[in-house]
């Protein structure tokens, strides 16, 4: 039943734009792609289709890919099948065995740069399930895209493929598989060095920094962050994006001492990080990254849990502009849950409380698989006898709630839950991707 709902879903839709404008077949032409995938997909015995397909067909419908299928209309899969997929797909051996042993369509440049943006966007979004379903298949598509280019095609093919990784490696991350993430993510910086950017690169390698910072090697992923941006220090008159990227590499250092526990480290790389964010002037989204005032702030509160500063941490969040709407939506819900932490450690329940609620409201599906979201709630929400309070326990996850508003019921302490030594409550830092 659920496959027949999701088929009509996009079935109906393709149909409805394809409307008088086009026969089956004539859509088929105008996308380039098969007529039997239009007609199974409009009589709903496809629910979906590759990422690029969807694309194609979005593009002659005239319309976006979020508006052709929908969320409802993702490839329904088991998420623990879907890990696996996506831990096949970043472990291709396409190089050894001489071919791919998946069949897989090269994309147009402008076609794989439309997926990747798609991608990235359903990362930010955290929107982490989605991404299980989206990306093996994109990552397939990609690596035909390099081994079907000449030597002029291949090093921005290469490059499109090592952003696939990345997005492919962040997302694992979050799914708790740090051995395929960091698998991806060396991947990626392999196939960017293969280009002729060497922001992307130095980026990437950022990104490595930050997942050795997942798996706790603070000393390591400082070294890495310090020693890539000193290799891309702006000196003279510089772009926009080259500021960026070496700015938020300095915040990468900056967040790997603070959990080294390297508080006035920390502290002075932050400094640094804030002079090229004022000489900037404003935020930035550079090569999937953001960087600026905004990201500045984040990272200052961040430090400031981390260092156990909790005052501090606060008194850097009144410095975020324009309440972080500038940064993208899962680092937001990420900021909210740092400043719970550190109400939770100032004793004001109420404000903690509140701040978890929004974040689980703003970015649910990211808030599933946090366990700083989980943590933060379960040490304001102690199990106690009925007696002593008159609202439910809640369970993980989520916070005590009635009458749609937010509340901490009488007998619940905080503060009283204690970390591995240089972690948070998820040993993950606050930077996503």
């Amino acid at each position: 039943m659920a496959d027949e709902v999701l088929g009509k879903a996009i079935g109906e839709r393709v149909r409805e734009l394809r409307g008088r404008l086009y026969t089956q077949r004539q859509l088929a032409e105008r996308a380039g792609v098969s007529v039997d995938l239009v007609r199974k997909l409009e009589q709903g015995i496809r629910n979906t289709a590759s990422v690029a397909s969807l694309h194609r067909l979005a593009r002659a419908l005239d319309v976006t890919l979020a508006d052709l299928t929908g969320r409802a209309s993702l490839p329904e899969h088991d998420q623990e099948e879907g890990v696996t997929a996506l831990r096949f797909a970043v472990s291709g051996v396409d190089d050894l065995v001489g071919s791919s042993v998946v069949t897989a369509e090269p994309l147009p440049y402008q076609e794989a740069e439309r997926t990747l943006t798609y991608l990235w966007d359903t990362y930010w979004a955290g929107r982490y399930d989605d991404l299980t379903a989206l990306l093996p298949s994109a990552l397939h598509s990609l690596r035909a895209t390099v081994n079907a280019g000449n030597d002029l095609q291949r090093p921005p093919a290469a490059e499109l493929l090592a952003r696939g990784y990345w997005v492919a490696g962040c997302t694992l991350v979050h799914l708790k598989q740090s051995d395929a993430a960091f698998l991806a993510i060396r991947q990626a910086v392999e196939f960017a060095g293969e280009g002729t950017d060497p922001l992307l690169a130095a980026t990437l390698r950022g990104s490595v920094a930050w997942q050795l910072l997942v798996s706790g090697r603070y000393a390591e992923a400082e070294a890495l962050a310090i020693r890539t941006a000193e290799a891309v220090e702006p000196r003279g008159q510089v772009s926009l994006p080259e500021l960026s990227a070496y700015g938020s590499l300095v915040l990468t250092a900056a967040t790997a001492a603070a959990r080294g526990r390297n508080g006035s480290r920390a502290r002075n790389l932050l400094s640094e990080s804030a002079q090229v964010a004022d000489r900037m002037g404003a935020d930035r989204d550079d090569y999937q990254t953001a960087f600026g005032p905004s990201q500045v702030a984040m990272q200052s509160v961040d430090v400031g849990v981390q260092t156990g500063e909790y005052g501090s941490a606060l008194k850097a969040a009144r410095t975020m502009p324009n309440e972080a709407a500038a940064l993208p939506l899962a680092s937001r819900a990420r900021h909210l849950t740092d400043r719970a932490l550190a109400h939770t450690r100032t004793g004001r329940h109420e404000q903690a409380a509140n701040l978890v609620t929004a974040a689980e409201r703003m970015a649910p599906d990211w808030a599933r698989h946090q366990n700083l979201i989980k943590s933060v709630t379960r040490t304001c929400c102690v199990p106690r006898p009925r007696a002593h309070h008159d609202c439910a326990v809640p369970p993980s996850g989520s916070v005590c709630v009635r009458s749609s508003e937010t509340r901490v019921p009488r007998g619940c302490h905080v503060g009283a839950r204690h970390y591995p030594e240089g972690t948070d409550a998820s040993g993950e830092p606050t930077r996503v991707g």
